[in-house]
């Protein structure tokens, strides 16, 4: 190796591992892509970041809707863009795509998210997460033709809790919102106090997927056995319970069994039609995105093969605007 080189390589780990990107410009309107924006806001000395996906086709003069998606504890923005295939709906169906990045991370990797009760040193120092995502939305509406009406949040794991956490406390923001493998409430420890999502100041529809056997966030709550220690998270159960409550849903949910009966869809309509919940529990399935990324890897006579979360949601969310 020559002098030198490894000064290089370090220099560039941080594209070989998540990929370099083009930031987004100052000025114009820029080309269909993902681009990397970052703000005045910053922890640690860190300023704070998030990328935004342009759709193929995008029409700068027409207000769009704008979906939020939340990574996951120690994961990154483009990884998440990868897994979910929000980006690739969205160019089909012509929405941006904001995808936040967490705090704490090393070269860009580990970051995560302070949902209130997880996880990690963003929730140990009470990191303003929530006032974070307002102005990941706030800067992209002052750059963006956003439809006001039509602005929505997506999470998974650590930034389901997130997206939880955000919903009831920045309802108003949201037509609605879609937590996957996440729970509303929990502590790190039995000496911890308990902490739960605050009520929100009114109703939102919800979509809420959960996998039957996450051994990382259980479904039936309680200790994590993934975690190890006494991490302990509430129910799916109560956090479904939690938002029928506060929509004000008739209480008898209607179900049916789907993909030969690896998935149950239960919802709740509301007295008024407008705030339903939704949820999609999954068999076999694992703490994991449930999308094309992991599902088209599946044998062919899998029920579950190509099984596509995102274009649940959006299906969900073309229904729903404030």
């Amino acid at each position: 190796m020559k002098p030198g080189d490894f000064t290089l390589i370090l220099f560039l780990l941080p594209c070989l591992i998540w990929q370099c990107s083009a930031s987004l410009p100052r000025q114009g309107i820029p080309k269909p892509g993902t681009y990397q924006q970052k703000l005045d806001l910053k922890v640690m000395g860190a300023k704070r970041d998030y990328w935004l996906h342009i759709p193929a086709n995008y029409d700068h003069q027409k207000e769009t809707a704008l979906v939020v998606v939340v990574h996951g504890a120690f994961s990154t923005a483009r990884k998440m863009e990868k897994e979910s295939g929000f980006s690739a709906l969205a160019d089909r169906e012509g929405f941006l795509v904001a995808y936040p990045s967490g705090a704490y991370g090393l070269f860009g990797l580990f970051q995560h998210w302070n949902a209130g009760h997880c996880c990690g040193k963003a929730a140990d120092d009470s990191t303003d997460d929530v006032g974070f995502l307002d102005e990941v939305i706030d800067d992209i509406r002052r750059r963006f033709p956003v439809d006001s009406g039509r602005i929505y949040m997506v999470g998974f794991s650590n930034g389901g809790m997130l997206t939880h956490r955000f919903a009831a406390e920045r309802t108003k923001r949201l037509a609605a919102a879609a937590p996957l493998a996440a729970a509303l409430g929990g502590r790190a420890s039995s000496e911890a106090p308990f902490w739960k999502t605050p009520q929100p100041s009114e109703a939102l529809p919800m979509i809420i997927f959960h996998a039957r056997d996450d051994e990382a966030v259980p479904y039936d709550g309680g200790i994590s056995p993934r975690k190890g220690g006494e991490r302990e998270y509430i129910s799916v159960a109560e956090s479904v319970n939690f938002w029928i409550e506060n929509n004000h849903c008739h209480d008898e949910a209607i179900e049916e069994q789907l993909y030969e009966g690896r998935v149950t869809r239960a919802s709740w309509a509301d007295r008024q039609g407008k705030n339903e919940v939704i949820l999609y529990s999954i068999d076999n399935w694992g703490h994991k995105w449930p999308g094309r990324y992991f599902t088209r890897k599946l044998d062919k006579n899998d029920p579950l093969r190509n099984f596509k979360a995102a274009d649940i949601i959006w299906e969900f969310f073309k229904r729903h605007t404030r």
